[in-house]
């Protein structure tokens, strides 16, 4: 799964999870109005996507092969490993450069952690 999406794809995916699932002559109105674009814009920006194993378009019937969560995941752990070589801490590191954790933040981080440890402490 290809999972670089450039910001319309971006906004096209959005809409389709929010939408799904669509048919595809419905989803071609929803982006005239939403984005201005004509029908075979639409029709291949869902070519590209389902190329890209993101959306699978069946009998003219839109719908999204991961969810959004397991996308936007995906994405954050391939940004960390190309950016930091996989270190999770130094992206922390490097998030949180500059400024000041709330102990609001501090507690939710630590509580995360701690789910993630599970029985291993």
């Amino acid at each position: 799964m290809n999972l670089e999406l450039g910001e319309l794809q971006t906004k096209f995916v959005e809409l389709v999870w929010a939408k799904e699932p669509i048919g595809s002559g419905e989803l071609v109105k929803l982006c005239s109005e939403e984005f201005d674009w004509k029908k075979s814009t639409t029709y291949t920006v869902i070519k590209k996507l389902c190329e890209k194993g993101i959306l699978k378009n069946e009998d003219g019937i839109v719908t999204t092969l991961i969810s959004r969560e397991r996308f936007f995941a995906k994405k954050s752990r391939q940004f960390v490993e190309e950016s930091f070589q996989g270190s999770l801490p130094a992206f922390i590191a490097a998030f949180c450069s500059g400024r000041k954790l709330t102990k609001k933040d501090a507690e939710e981080i630590q509580k995360m952690i701690d789910s993630y440890m599970g029985d291993k402490k």
